[in-house]
């Protein structure tokens, strides 16, 4: 499988229209676009019954002590951890690819509904339903797309990787509020090829003064 978007080049930046946040001069952050970015996929294998599209950032902090601290930055030498940020799964076997904004444009205080969505697929819950859960006006089920947001502080730039699986079933055996972990579990088995490309992001403006992303 080969799979391509129009919303950024594979191992390039991530543009702002697509990302959750963007660099701020005076509150280090604000709130940016959030649209899901485009992506094509082809080559698909014989007996491809659905599709699953699942991106994650494998570079999130695993301790928050450092993070958004003014006068700190995150140490590369940190052990990192997995971050969700979008599971969509019963895509049918007829589609080739999703249309940017399709599933995402803007952001919805408290998250988007789910699990249903368009054209009978399903979305899971994203990490930034744990990340909002003790925020008195961000807290909610976050179903579906929610984009980078990486702290301001980090001194590496992160990656999110986008990967479209093919699967050998039409639905998956998965029900009510799941994950990204839930899917790749119940997945095993039946992916018959995968395709991923990967988009960069950064909020450090040190690294963005050095043209790191």
């Amino acid at each position: 499988m080969k799979l391509t978007s129009e919303s950024f080049a594979d191992n390039g930046k991530i543009p702002e229209r697509n990302a959750f946040a963007k660099p701020d001069a005076q509150n280090h952050v604000a709130l940016a676009g959030n649209a899901n970015p485009h992506l094509a996929w082809s080559d698909v294998p014989e007996g491809a019954q659905s599709f699953v599209v699942i991106c994650h950032d494998p570079d999130v902090p695993s301790k928050p002590d450092d993070v958004n601290q003014e006068g700190r930055e995150i140490p590369d030498t940190l052990p990192r951890v997995e971050f969700y940020h979008w599971v969509l799964i019963d895509i049918p076997a007829h589609t080739t690819h999703i249309a940017e904004g399709a599933y995402s444009n803007g952001i919805t205080p408290r998250g988007k509904a789910g699990p249903l969505a368009l054209d009978g697929t399903r979305q899971g819950l994203n990490d930034y339903t744990a990340w909002f859960a003790n925020d008195r006006d961000m807290s909610g089920d976050y179903f579906g797309y929610d984009g980078p947001c990486p702290p301001w502080n980090d001194s590496i730039v992160h990656r999110y990787v986008f990967t479209v699986y093919a699967l050998d079933i039409q639905e998956l055996p998965v029900e009510g509020k799941f994950t990204g972990k839930d899917v790749i579990e119940a997945m095993q088995g039946h992916i018959l090829a995968q395709a991923s490309i990967t988009g960069l992001y950064t909020l450090n403006p040190r690294l963005i003064e050095q043209g790191a992303e």
